[in-house]
């Protein structure tokens, strides 16, 4: 189940750990798109882990947590491990070569979802781009700060199951060019990002509350026109179809892992109804919550 399929990819990041005991694979781009350019994995992991040893692989990997609380203690051989909490947002890049060792307890579930790109996909666009030997230890640091765009990214790419290798080449160049020119040209320096990756985590905090943009840009004290103008810049999408993005994928954690009523979810994700929440949701997934429930 852990094998990585026919790609030109290194490994899988859990093949050879105990899968039943530590982590369950529920998605794969091969299985589900047979894309070749990159592989998309997702993972429920187990709520305890004393120590996990993971390889280390030649592609770029980035790790983002969908779901879950959890203080991560990660070491890298040889000196302390360094902790960081683990919340849904948090963004890793794995230094290729370098294996690692983790470690944690949470009290819900831990989610990931982890992209590879090929290494000669990397090497091949900076050197298009001139920018020399990649420095993958700027890349780890730069993406641990948080990168609104690359989050918006990995989280679309499990959500486009069927799509044809072009849809994954598109993205993985994307990513690669994003993260090998630190976002230039793609989002605002400074400060101005700074107050996107507040406003992100602001609506990941009170999804259930009835936030206006006016709240929004007032928190991160910019203007309503200046913060609509970065935040589209950095992300792709206005802060309301974002919050509203946020608030579906709320409701789809909610359907399928509790029985909750449509307007127990529409309360507790920040809509104003059940008619509310049964439109929106009709218009970003295609279907009402009470089918995508029962189909799920």
């Amino acid at each position: 189940m852990f094998d990585s399929p026919d790609f030109d990819f290194d490994v899988t990041p859990y093949a050879g750990v105990d899968a039943e005991r530590l982590v369950r694979h529920t998605y794969c781009s091969g299985e589900a798109s047979a894309w070749r350019s990159l592989l998309v994995q997702c993972f429920t992991h187990a709520r305890e882990v004393e120590r996990l040893e993971l390889p280390g692989t030649s592609d770029l990997h980035l790790v983002l947590c969908t779901h879950g609380d959890a203080v991560m203690r990660t070491g890298t051989g040889g000196g302390r491990a360094v902790r960081r909490r683990w919340v849904p947002g948090r963004m890793e890049l794995m230094v290729p070569g370098r294996p690692t060792t983790r470690g944690y307890r949470t009290a819900s579930t831990l989610r990931t979802t982890q992209v590879h790109i090929p290494r000669a996909t990397v090497d091949r666009t900076a050197a298009q781009l001139g920018v020399g030997e990649t420095d993958f230890e700027a890349l780890a640091a730069h993406l641990g700060e948080g990168d609104a765009a690359v989050e918006h990214i990995v989280r679309a790419l499990p959500a486009a199951p069927g799509t044809s290798d072009l849809y994954a080449e598109s993205a993985a160049s994307f990513l690669t060019t994003h993260l090998l020119t630190g976002g230039r040209g793609q989002a605002p320096p400074g400060p101005e990002r700074t107050a996107v990756r507040t406003g992100i985590a602001i609506m990941r905090e009170r999804l259930a509350d009835p936030l206006t943009l006016a709240d929004l840009a007032a928190e991160v004290h910019l203007s309503v026109y200046h913060f609509i103008r970065v935040f589209r810049e950095t992300t792709g999408e206005t802060p309301h179809r974002y919050l509203t993005r946020l608030r579906i994928e709320r409701a789809r954690h909610l359907l399928t892992s509790t029985t909750l009523t449509v307007g127990q979810i529409a309360e507790r994700c920040g809509f104003s109804g059940p008619g509310a929440l049964s439109a929106a949701f009709l218009s970003h997934v295609g279907v009402r919550p009470s089918v995508y429930r029962k189909n799920a």
